[in-house]
């Protein structure tokens, strides 16, 4: 038996950061299936899902160089914000070169679809019921990733809608290029919104 086993978090991470392999590895194992867990959310262009995995390790060892308690968050916390990070940057950068022409960056101000105009990303994210910056950090990524890979939650229709929404476009010129009823893009806007706040609900 691993004599590191019963040892807190905190004091593995002491001992790792002091170059203690044996500790670093008892946290690796410890957290092997938060990695695994998260990895399966995700999948990265021309790689295999043991390679979503690995970079969710890469992650976690980020976590465990950089962790500091005096900071006031648990290590917990911490790693699962560096296993998102590291994995949802590995998603991106391959999204993004393999539809380069196609990702612009979108500004936080664009409204979340709906009844509330005047409701935007950024104002999602300040009114977040946790004030944790680790969380806040954790909720951008997920809209970075939304606005990336659209597909992964919005229909066709949707996507077509949400591309022309973010665009500036309200539901009645939306649906006049689309062809559509407005009645039918009004609803699939409120479906987008539902999806969105779905989304990036904790």
């Amino acid at each position: 038996m691993n004599m590191y086993e019963t040892f807190s978090d905190e004091a593995l991470i002491e001992k790792a950061q002091k170059g203690d392999s044996l500790a670093e590895e008892t946290l690796l194992d410890r957290y092997k299936q938060t990695v695994k867990g998260k990895a399966r959310f995700y999948f990265i262009v021309g790689a295999d899902s043991e390679d979503v995995v690995q970079e969710g390790m890469i992650g976690l060892l980020k976590a465990i160089r950089d962790y500091r308690c005096e900071r006031g968050t648990s290590f917990k916390t911490f790693a699962e914000l560096c296993i998102n990070r590291q994995i949802m940057t590995a998603v991106s950068k391959a999204t993004r070169r393999k539809h380069a022409p196609l990702n612009n960056s979108v500004s936080l101000n664009v409204p979340i679809p709906g009844e509330k105009e005047d409701e935007t990303m950024e104002m999602l994210i300040h009114a977040s019921q946790s004030e944790n910056p680790e969380e806040i950090l954790i909720m951008r990524d997920s809209i970075d990733y939304l606005f990336i890979n659209p597909s992964e939650i919005f229909s066709a229709l949707e996507q077509e809608v949400w591309s022309r929404y973010l665009q500036g476009k309200n539901y009645l010129a939306i649906a006049e290029e689309m062809g559509r009823s407005p009645k039918s893009v009004d609803n699939a806007l409120q479906r987008i919104r539902k999806k969105i706040m779905s989304f990036l609900a904790p």
